[in-house]
């Protein structure tokens, strides 16, 4: 080794950070080649009473120095933390450490930053020598190392075995899993449980990261089994995924058996309508989240109304991020007063969505009344109002889900038994079937007129009887045809005010989330909200106007 090398790593190491039982040597920069070239710090753990943590992040380890500094830590059987990013960055695949062989007993491993391309045979090593040590680890990070499917493969004997038993925080962002990757880690997770609950101790991790992987619905589906195993989780990150509705709904069904959960972040995935309503059916199991980031999630304004109707059952939310996500200034003003009475909440991020100009100025003033204008995030990436959508906008089972129909259908399936709706989100085990009704009210509902509804005298308000929760857009139709029947006659205001008003009542009689369905509905059906899928919309007659700017005024 020169002695020009030689002088400077000398240098290095006068910065070496020694205290809590923590030897550090992050960020030196050092190339670290030779048994030489490590000799200082071979001498430096060997003679560390009670090293518990390691680090060596920022350098770059080859094979002889490896192998010297595995040796010192043969005997470092308290070592429980190994701070190992960004450490074999340059090297090939043969060169990677022998080291990670040689460890003894820890509870956290961390080796993030790393680009090891495929380097799973190492990974086998690492794993084989944790078991061998009979270490119990509660961390294991391995982000942004980018192995793939067959580094997955590299760590699944590990995450099968008791070694990982006690594992609590589970860390691989970044690392390209793949679809396949995301498949071989759900079966190794779901092992994992299997067999320490069959020990009497089953494997509760908590925090799960895994951004930036294309795990895709496929690998996304596979986990959602796992994550409903455990029911353990805390935190659950999974930005940037490539996740449609389909893997959406399927987490949806898994985090909703998890009832601890604080954190979720799904953020730059695709949820649309049916994937938003079935993250809105599982917050309602889930009163302990702090923090919700769907941001770049395409939630939609139908989505952005379910979600509100669930807020008041999460008492202690800070954040919620529904950024970029098409959402419209009605939708944002639910979401404005959902929030309102919540003394914990911090932030609001609806920025990058489309208020247009008055709409974030209406939103600002409803926020500032309620002393919450400071947790509203900027909203100057507002898209503007959106533009009038054509019949082939928004179709997220093509464009967006990209799935067949056979797909489509098995989904469907899974929509009705996580308690989401064909429609909108909220069909009902027990929801009633349709009670019989006279032949006038049968011949007024198909063919509705203004003397067919006074014919009906005080029976009119059983017109409510031919609405039910599970079919909105039923009963949103029928509000707007009996609407339209409005005149100037005293007694076919009364009538169309009266029959509008039960059914208005029958509908908002079920749970929030159905209300505010219900709600989503009839206002894309106005033309007030931008929906997704083809309705129709109406024009709106002046009658109808008078009925609606009553019914406004009404407590439900």
């Amino acid at each position: 080794m020169a002695t020009d090398d030689i002088s400077q790593l000398a240098d290095a190491l006068s910065k070496t950070h020694v205290c809590d039982g923590e030897l550090s040597y992050k960020g030196l920069g050092l190339k670290l080649d030779s048994e030489e070239s490590v000799e200082d710090i071979v001498r430096e753990i060997s003679q560390y009473q009670d090293l518990r943590a390691l680090r060596l992040e920022g350098n770059t380890l080859g094979v002889e120095a490896a192998q010297a500094i595995a040796k010192a830590l043969e005997k470092k059987d308290q070592l429980q933390r190994c701070y190992w990013s960004d450490l074999f960055t340059g090297r090939l695949r043969s060169e990677i450490p022998t080291a990670l062989v040689r460890i003894g007993l820890m509870e956290e491993l961390l080796l993030c930053s790393n680009f090891w391309g495929a380097l799973s045979s190492c990974q086998r090593s690492l794993g084989s020598a944790l078991m061998c040590a009979g270490a119990r680890l509660t961390e294991l990070d391995l982000s942004d190392n980018a192995f793939g499917p067959d580094g997955v493969k590299g760590i699944e004997q590990l995450l099968r075995s008791p070694t990982c038993h006690s594992l609590r925080e589970l860390r691989l962002n970044n690392c390209g899993m793949g679809i396949g990757g995301g498949k071989i880690l759900a079966e190794a997770l779901i092992e994992c449980h299997r067999e320490s609950s069959a020990l009497g101790a089953p494997l509760k991790l908590k925090v799960f990261i895994a951004g930036r992987n294309r795990l895709e619905n496929e690998g996304a589906s596979a986990l959602a089994k796992a994550f409903k195993l455990m029911g353990s989780l805390e935190e659950v990150h999974m930005p940037q995924n490539g996740i449609n509705y389909t893997g959406v709904m399927a987490l949806a069904s898994a985090v909703r058996h998890n009832p601890e959960l604080r954190v979720l972040n799904f953020n730059d995935n695709t949820f649309t309508k049916r994937g938003t309503l079935a993250m809105a059916q599982a917050l309602k199991h889930l009163s302990n989240v702090q923090v919700i980031n769907f941001g770049d999630c395409l939630v939609r304004s139908e989505g952005a109304i379910a979600l509100a109707a669930v807020l008041k059952g999460l008492p202690i939310l800070k954040e919620l991020n529904l950024s970029f996500g098409e959402i419209t200034e009605a939708a944002a003003l639910v979401l404005a007063q959902a929030i309102a009475g919540k003394s914990q909440m911090e932030t609001l991020d609806l920025n990058g969505n489309c208020l247009g100009e008055e709409g974030c100025e209406a939103l600002r003033e409803v926020m500032e009344q309620r002393d919450k204008g400071e947790m509203l995030v900027s909203l100057s990436d507002d898209e503007g109002e959106p533009e009038e959508e054509d019949d082939d906008d928004d179709d997220d089972d093509e464009e967006d889900g990209g799935e067949d129909d056979e797909n489509e259908s098995s989904n469907e399936a899974n929509e009705e038994e996580d308690g989401c709706g064909k429609e909108n989100g909220f069909i009902t085990d027990d929801s009633p079937t349709k009670p019989n009704c006279s032949a006038e009210i049968m011949a007024f509902v198909t063919s509705p007129t203004i003397e067919k509804l006074l014919q009906l005298g005080e029976t009119r308000i059983n017109v409510q009887q031919q609405v039910q929760a599970s079919d909105p857009h039923k009963a949103a139709d029928l509000l707007l045809k009996v609407s339209s029947l409005y005149n100037d006659e005293p007694e076919a205001k009364e009538a169309v005010l009266e029959t509008v008003d039960a059914v208005m009542k029958k509908c908002l009689s079920g749970s929030d989330l159905q209300s505010y369905c219900f709600l989503s509905t009839l206002l894309v059906m106005m033309g007030l909200l931008k929906g997704e899928g083809k309705v129709k919309k109406i024009n709106l007659a002046p009658g109808q106007l008078l009925v609606w700017s009553t019914l406004s005024n009404k407590i439900f």
